[in-house]
């Protein structure tokens, strides 16, 4: 080889997929411009200009889609995303943190069938201190450069996860195992190229290194830029954010999520004295839009099965009254509304217990028409949580609204408006809690830490040391959303079904669904 070769090697990414392939979001059968349909037509365009290309997904793949969970729930044979990923010819696979939601058992047998390897140096096996998934990192060689990927995932899952579905694995810190093995695998590999696809977002401003979020380790981006020498490329994820730049010199991405876009990195090398070095680096998102048809042939890996799950969605499961639908997600948050009530009422009888608090989970929910369909139950409840129920104290419980509370603050003209901490790095409407079973009220004119003006239960004022069984979901049983108060707290009952099976069997079971509101609580704005 001569000195002075020049040539230009690229890298894609996937990422936070959640079962979506075809280019549909679910609330309705039109057609959207996402999905991994879309992309995997980018992906066979790409492939034409540079065949040895590098193909990765950073996570968040099994699960999300009514179609996910419909294979799922049928067993219908290979998953109908690893069919997919397979058909495009995969490289590799990092697990993100939804991909335990279905036990490890499950994602055994993902990974089973997956034709390439699931990378994740961070997650080892309890007993013998090993990687759990066998390959902690990838050799490939692209156009005779030899291009290392290191495989890691966010250690903060058994803050969220059943313990039962990540029993026997342990889960290190991602930050500190990238500071291990990027310096092991420059030494061992020497590779020209070393890319580490991280399922986990940036803690910190991409630009002024400011903290974007409370340090807890879900997310830590920002710390492996600026603190790991020897990363070229990051690929990120979990946090949905469409990201592509440059951060300490080490080029970064982050493509959102349901196949809204792929990340493109474009690698410049030159040859010198026989070592192929890097001279540029370039990161884009690449965007499908009305014109991109998607894949024919991956799309007809799903086809039947989309269509079985079309139709399971759309039969009707029972009715509702009138007041039930949500026109404002912002107008549910300061003052009950019959589909926060119901929901509420769900996790108390299924728990058997009389205190629940509950979240909007999306802004896109529209709550129930007249007629309630499993499209209607996966629109409003499209994450595969369980219920727990921990034994709280009222202290317990009065701190927990007080973190609500910071959901709100007053804008310019005196009136309530979402905290900007909640709207960025990335939305967390679905961290305001709304409670059923005791009274309250928040005051967001007064300081954070003292809007709880009032708390009571069973008709007097609830005190510090009363202890109440309370009813959430196993998210936020974790302490998730800054819920620390929740942390180690007695678990007096799991129950281990999705909230939306226990949503339609509630339905089903009554038929028709009453819009009730006891107004237990409100938010007002009294100096």
């Amino acid at each position: 080889m001569d000195s002075g070769q020049t040539k230009t090697i690229t890298v894609l990414a996937t990422s936070d997929l959640h079962g979506h392939l075809h280019p549909t979001d679910y609330r309705s059968q039109g057609e959207c411009d996402l999905g991994f349909g879309k992309l995997a037509a980018l992906i066979r365009e790409e492939r034409r200009h540079s065949p040895e290309l590098l193909l990765l997904d950073n996570g968040d793949l099994i699960q999300g889609s009514p179609l996910s969970s419909f294979a799922i729930k049928n067993k219908t044979g290979v998953h109908p995303a690893i069919a997919a990923l397979n058909e495009l010819g995969y490289d590799a696979a990092v697990p993100g943190n939804h991909e335990f939601n279905y036990g490890f058992g499950m994602l055994r047998n993902v990974m089973r069938d997956s034709a390439f390897p699931w990378l994740s140096a961070g997650i080892t096996a309890q007993r013998s201190g090993e990687p759990a998934f066998g390959r902690p990192y990838l050799i490939k060689m692209i156009d005779g450069v030899k291009v290392a990927v290191l495989g890691l995932t966010t250690h903060y899952i058994p803050n969220w996860e059943n313990p039962a579905h990540i029993q026997g694995l342990q889960f290190h810190d991602a930050l500190e195992t990238a500071k291990a093995w990027v310096p092991r695998i420059r030494k061992e590999e020497a590779p020209d190229v070393l890319v580490v696809s991280y399922h986990g977002g940036f803690e910190a401003d991409l630009q002024t290194g400011a903290p974007s979020e409370k340090p807890t380790g879900e997310n830590q981006a920002y710390a492996m830029c600026t603190e790991v020498a020897g990363i070229d490329v990051l690929v990120t994820g979990h946090q949905h954010r469409l990201l592509a730049g440059e951060v300490h010199g080490v080029t970064v991405v982050q493509s959102g999520c349901n196949g809204q876009t792929m990340g493109k990195i474009s690698i410049d090398l030159v040859l010198e004295q026989g070592r192929w070095v890097i001279r540029g680096k370039r990161a884009e998102l690449l965007k499908p839009d009305r014109h991109v048809k998607p894949d024919a042939a991956v799309l007809g890996l799903s086809q039947e099965l989309e269509e079985r799950t079309q139709a399971w969605l759309d039969e009707p499961i029972g009715h509702s009254e009138a007041g039930m639908t949500l026109a404002s997600p912002l107008a549910c948050r300061i003052e009950e509304h019959p589909f926060i009530e119901f929901t509420n009422r769900v996790q108390m009888e299924s728990a058997a217990v009389s205190v629940s608090c509950t979240a909007l989970l999306s802004e896109a929910s529209k709550g129930f028409g007249e007629t309630i369909t499993r499209r209607d139950v996966l629109t409003n409840f499209m994450y595969p949580n369980t219920l727990t129920v921990l034994r709280l104290t009222g202290r317990d419980i009065r701190a927990a609204l007080e973190q609500t509370a910071c959901y709100f603050v007053m804008d310019a003209y005196g009136n309530p408006a979402v905290n900007p901490a909640y709207l960025e790095p990335k939305a967390q409407h679905y961290n305001y809690d709304m409670w059923e079973g005791i009274e309250y009220t928040l005051n967001i004119a007064r300081p954070p830490g003292s809007r709880v003006t009032r708390l009571m239960y069973d008709g007097v004022e609830l005190s510090d040391e009363t202890e109440l069984d309370v009813v959430m979901n196993s998210y936020r049983a974790g302490g998730g959303g800054d819920y620390a108060m929740f942390w180690g707290k007695p678990i007096i009952r799991e129950i281990l079904r999705d909230t939306a099976e226990l949503v339609e069997e509630y339905i089903t079971e009554r038929g028709k669904i009453p819009a009730e509101c006891n107004q237990n609580w409100i938010v007002v704005a009294e100096p």
